[in-house]
């Protein structure tokens, strides 16, 4: 085993200690509600009558009788999104799978998923991230009947898997595998439909011709092929150690992916009695899934659903702790947006398995935790594979990267530090990808030009406003409390633009950006939000702004005056229609982005 890094334990060590009073608190919690033998045995004859009246003759009588273990389904099925369609028949696969093994399985509930490659620039994009937390609480209904022994989560895409997270450490006392379903074959690569799309925003592609591109990039059942924030997930909760070795990536016509999913009923079953996932989510856990993060150059939006995740377990984790690992992890991994390939081309160079054997043998992670296999992240560094009688093993993964251009091993790292930094100054704490911005373009520094929407800087965009010149775009009122911290990704295009034609630009919001994003400097979930008093809701246009990524500043100068004494920002968003109304009592009372931004958490912004 691998000497441990000296930062990778000091800023464990420190979460631990933060963390202590709160973590006691969830672990007494997760103990109060564990219990001896079947969960059906404290229920009243007519609930239990209830419980299974709509399961086969044979699974009635198994859950009659208490004998062998019920697991829970919690599903994000629906056939509308690509990621999800694939679960469609996997509840019955997992039933018969679990009659095998001597235990029965029903679906205990369907949590919504929503797509922000749907939504992205629509109203529904402001139902998005409070999505994760509808999931959670969804998730919770599912499990509330408490019939279940143990659980599988289907879920795969952006705030499905965090949401599925807080909802099942809710229910930290039962055992829990997540089971991906992988994604799309590969398509049309993505340098070519950022190509078209930035085509499209200078007027010079007709919407035929981006509808064609696009329907040939996004063109099957399985999740997308960019290293967004639904594969980051899946990276992430591989380096938790609770969802399979290299089930994340195989696609979902691979001949692996049902042996992966009877695999994962097998080993829910066998978790029973032994450890559950409140045990497998430490400190230590988080911090590997942190150190995934910075060394494939993974979402900015884990800044948000990492905190709100370990904190679901009663664990701490700062967005300084994030900064502090990301100076000490190297990029590992080139994979769009950060370089030209996608996740399949990064699972067949080595992927996960690789990934992890290189962070390990460099003492980057800790190998001795809990997992759903055992204690050791070593069974992590091996692939699935299937034997001569068509039987799952996991292979020890040997040899080099299958690809230096888009894998690459811990000690010639494509640069010596992570994807992610935290920016704070006097305009507030933010942000920044770094991962997939040239080296030339990480200190920007340049005049404010104030938005109020990403609508307004698209017009002020097509009217040629923003040409022949440098500046900072500020886009405000987009955080948490003003309308549910929309993605701005349809900025990207746009802005890419400019800085094609030699432009010196960069973006500060309270907003979030996609997982797809990334080339330009973008500080991003900013607090305190304007919403909440926050310097960037009094900052005018030809205000001078210094973003430097190197340094971790972010800081503005007036162009006259005092900044403190402008007016209070207004802030005239009705938030009415499609649903908008039905989150309002969610803004009022959502915390903090640098916490998460949970609506569990009302602590106030400092």
């Amino acid at each position: 085993m691998s000497q441990l890094h000296p930062v990778i334990d000091k800023v464990t060590k420190r979460i631990e200690e933060r963390s202590q009073q709160a973590r006691d608190a969830y672990l007494a919690k997760i103990k109060a509600g564990e219990r001896n033998g079947r969960a059906r045995q404290d229920l009243g004859c007519g609930n239990l009558a209830h419980a299974i009246a709509g399961a086969s003759r044979k699974t009635q009588d198994l859950l009659a009788t208490g004998s062998g273990a019920n697991i829970g389904i919690v599903t994000a099925y629906n056939d509308m999104l690509s990621a999800h369609k694939p679960y469609e028949n996997y509840p019955q696969k997992i039933r018969q799978a679990a009659l095998n093994y001597g235990a029965t399985a029903q679906v205990a509930g369907g949590v919504p998923a929503m797509c922000d490659g749907v939504t992205q620039g629509r109203d529904g994009m402001e139902l998005s991230l409070f999505s994760r937390d509808v999931i959670a609480m969804a998730a919770a209904i599912a499990l509330s009947h408490d019939s279940f022994d143990t659980s599988l989560y289907l879920g795969i895409c952006d705030k499905i898997v965090p949401g599925l997270m807080i909802g099942a450490l809710a229910f930290g006392h039962l055992p829990a595998v997540f089971v991906p379903a992988g994604p799309m074959v590969s398509g049309v690569p993505n340098k070519e439909k950022a190509r078209v799309r930035q085509k499209f925003a200078r007027g010079e592609a007709t919407r035929d011709e981006l509808l064609d591109i696009e329907r040939r990039s996004y063109h099957s059942q399985g999740t997308c092929t960019f290293y967004g924030t639904a594969n980051s997930n899946q990276m992430l909760m591989e380096m938790m150690g609770i969802q399979l070795p290299g089930s994340s990536f195989a696609n979902p016509e691979s001949e692996l992916r049902e042996p992966l999913t009877e695999q994962a009923v097998r080993t829910s079953v066998d978790l029973v009695g032994q450890r559950n996932l409140g045990e497998i989510v430490t400190a230590k856990s988080i911090v590997n899934a942190a150190v995934g993060l910075m060394a494939t150059g993974g979402s900015t939006n884990h800044c948000l659903h990492l905190p709100a995740i370990a904190a679901a377990a009663g664990i701490q984790l700062a967005l300084e702790d994030l900064d502090e690992l990301s100076g000490a992890v190297p990029l590992m991994c080139r994979i769009y947006p950060n370089g030209s390939a996608d996740v399949n081309h990064f699972h067949a160079a080595g992927g996960m398995a690789f990934l992890i054997r290189e962070l390990l043998d460099a003492g980057l992670m800790h190998e001795q935790v809990p997992t759903i296999l055992g204690n050791t992240m070593r069974d992590w560094a091996k692939e699935p594979k299937l034997d001569a009688d068509g039987k799952l093993y996991f292979d020890p993964i040997t040899g080099d990267s299958g690809d230096e251009e888009i894998l690459r091993p811990a000690s010639n790292p494509f640069q010596p530090t992570g994807g992610l930094r935290l920016l704070t100054g006097n305009i507030g704490r933010a942000v920044i990808k770094v991962s997939a911005v040239p080296e030339e373009r990480r200190i920007i520094e340049g005049p404010a030009r104030v938005f109020e929407s990403q609508e307004e800087l698209a017009a002020a965009y097509h009217d040629g406003k923003l040409e022949g010149y440098d500046f900072i775009a500020v886009i405000r009122g987009q955080g948490p409390k003003a309308n549910g911290m929309p993605e701005l990704h349809k900025m990207t295009p746009l802005l890419a633009n400019l800085q094609d034609k030699g432009q010196r630009i960069a973006l500060v919001t309270d907003g979030r950006m996609s997982g797809a994003s990334g080339k330009i400097p973008a500080a991003i979930h900013l607090t305190p939000e304007a919403l909440s008093g926050g310097i960037i809701g009094k900052i005018a246009d030809d205000d001078w702004i210094v973003l430097n990524s190197e340094t971790g500043e972010l800081t503005v100068a007036p162009k006259s005056g005092a900044i403190e004494d402008r007016p209070a920002y207004q802030f005239t968003d009705n938030g009415i229609g499609t649903g908008r109304e039905l989150f309002a009592p969610l803004r009022k009372v959502v915390g903090a982005a640098d916490l998460g931004a949970s609506v569990w958490d009302t602590t106030e912004e400092q």
